[in-house]
């Protein structure tokens, strides 16, 4: 089987954050806490806008990693064509509508053409996009793109389960609410091996695990 080639993995930007930017950066924290209403020189505040900058460069750092730098290092031959699948990877970001966190489990799987990516690497690689301004929808596909780029599997099967802090803390309100976004590629496109890794998914762990 053939596999389907896939857009090209997007560069990332620089995200690295000199002395000055960084000031300037806890001057817009600061500035921010005025609006809301709030004193940022009471004691409870002092160090928040320094915090709010670490925290951010944190929570964004998937702009300075690019997925090949993850990938390349842990990509080996083998003669396997069956199912791998990687599930309940956890997942962190940020919505880029509000800013507010989404979170939630990542499941991955393809079928090799060759080559196979090291276990450890894939939640790495969510890491790389998830750590980035994010919608749900494009983290999906992203993660799709990078594994079919990388390796040429026979296809890649990527779901995505998270909740929004968007929805449920605000607009709607609806704290129960989840989304559930998928991308398939490949021979993912056809039924059976699709319907193949959705069944495997809803399967539960063995004791132990």
């Amino acid at each position: 089987m053939k596999a389907v080639s896939s857009k090209p993995m997007s560069q990332p930007k620089q995200h690295e954050i000199d002395d000055l930017e960084h000031a300037s950066f806890e001057d817009l924290i600061r500035e921010m806490l005025v609006r809301v209403g709030e004193d940022p020189s009471r004691e409870g505040l002092l160090d928040t806008p320094r915090r709010v900058v670490k925290s951010m460069e944190y929570l964004t750092h998937g702009y300075a990693q690019h997925p090949a730098d993850v990938l390349n290092g842990a990509l080996f031959t083998v003669d396997y064509d069956e199912m791998v699948i990687v599930k309940d990877i956890e997942m962190f970001s940020l919505c880029e509508h509000h800013m507010l966190p989404f979170f939630g489990k990542v499941h991955i799987a393809y079928i090799p053409n060759g080559k196979v990516i090291g276990l450890s690497k894939l939640p790495r690689l969510v890491e790389v996009f998830a750590r980035r301004l994010q919608v749900q929808e494009r983290l999906t596909t992203q993660l799709a793109d990078a594994i079919q780029e990388t390796i040429q599997p026979q296809g890649v099967g990527v779901v995505i389960e998270a909740r929004h802090l968007c929805m449920m803390m605000r607009g709607v309100e609806k704290q129960h609410s989840a989304a559930i976004t998928s991308a398939m590629l490949g021979v993912f496109r056809q039924s059976e091996t699709r319907n193949e890794f959705l069944s495997l998914l809803r399967q539960k762990a063995p004791d132990g695990f």
